[in-house]
């Protein structure tokens, strides 16, 4: 009974191989094709992917996970715990003025050692 078994898995194995290797002879046949008419004709053969809707652009994904984590305009409750603490509800916040404005900071001098 296990060698029947290993007999089937063996055939199994095969067909999908086979399969396997026909689509990959059947595309490039379609892609031959495709080249072939292309100089055939003189005009330029775009890539699968230009011609499917542009360029890959992997900085995408992680632009739309990076834009979802920081959401444009604050929230309702946002809005409400800010003016709560008594800060500003602008993100991200915006220092105005000059750095010589700042009166409420003493430069400490520095230590060494």
């Amino acid at each position: 009974m296990n060698f029947i078994l290993r007999v089937i898995l063996l055939l199994l194995g095969l067909v999908f191989a086979a399969s396997l290797a026909v689509a990959v002879m059947l595309l490039a046949a379609v892609w031959g094709v495709r080249y072939a008419w292309g100089r055939l004709t003189g005009k330029p053969v775009t890539p699968w992917m230009a011609s499917m809707g542009g360029r890959f652009n992997p900085r995408s994904g992680f632009d739309r996970f990076r834009n979802a984590a920081n959401p444009a305009e604050p929230t309702a409750a946002d809005v409400t715990n800010a003016r709560a603490r008594g800060e500003s509800v602008v993100r991200p916040e915006r220092i105005r003025g000059n750095a010589s404005d700042v009166t409420d900071v003493a430069p400490k001098p520095v230590s060494r050692g």
